[in-house]
């Protein structure tokens, strides 16, 4: 069940950007301040919580590890992650720079992902305005119709991939806790970026900020 709703959280995203074929992104940035406030508290209620039950500099070496691969990332991604999507020159072509950055994302975001979290929600509501807008540039690129979907379908796979393997294969407890340290980076730094571009100008905007209040409560109470 875990493997098809994270897979159907991408689906969903190409649906919502098929029926709706939004122009403008404007109205998305609610639900995307919404979203990066409530993957940033699920991180710090749920992940951070875990990684720390006994303390060690050592996985604050991992965490900003996290931080600076989810940067290094965005040099190819230009920030898709966070819902920026910067079309390619090329749009007959598979654009495998964008593609391989967010699959190492995605398969990491699954490796935390466990009945003992609520991680799983984090990472679907985060999920569905990503692909919403992956597929809202694709279509407005013009790209064909066979590459977005091969893109989608691929991006859909590999945050249940993620969790297959942290769940299948042996990894030892220190392990584990040390690639839940690099996703608990990788989070902070995706879902704080969200969050400060949500407030262009530095502005005060009461309906984001209580889209941010609303997710941080309900992350809290889940």
């Amino acid at each position: 069940m875990t493997y098809l709703l994270l897979f159907l959280s991408v689906a969903l995203g190409y649906v919502i950007a098929t029926f709706l074929k939004v122009k403008e992104l404007k109205s998305l940035s609610i639900y995307l301040a919404f979203s990066g406030a409530f993957l940033l508290a699920v991180t710090i209620f749920e992940l951070l919580p875990q990684v720390y039950e006994a303390p060690s500099k050592e996985i604050g070496v991992f965490i900003i590890a996290g931080i600076l691969l989810q940067i290094f990332l965005e040099i190819f991604s230009q920030g898709a992650e966070h819902g920026h999507v910067h079309t390619h020159q090329h749009k007959n072509t598979f654009p495998w720079l964008l593609f391989i950055s967010l699959s190492i994302h995605a398969l990491l975001e699954g490796f935390p992902i466990s009945e003992g979290n609520n991680l799983l929600i984090g990472v679907m509501v985060h999920k569905v305005p990503i692909s919403l807008i992956l597929s809202l540039f694709f279509i407005k690129a013009s790209y064909s119709k066979t590459t977005t979907l091969s893109f989608l379908f691929l991006f859909a796979l590999m945050t249940p991939l993620g969790n297959f393997i942290s769940e299948q294969l042996l990894f030892t407890p220190p392990q584990k806790l040390k690639i839940t340290a690099v996703t608990i980076g990788v989070f902070l730094h995706v879902s704080t970026t969200i969050l400060f571009e949500s407030s262009k100008n530095h502005q005060f905007n009461i309906s984001k900020m209580t889209a941010v209040i609303v997710a941080i409560v309900i992350a809290y109470f889940l």
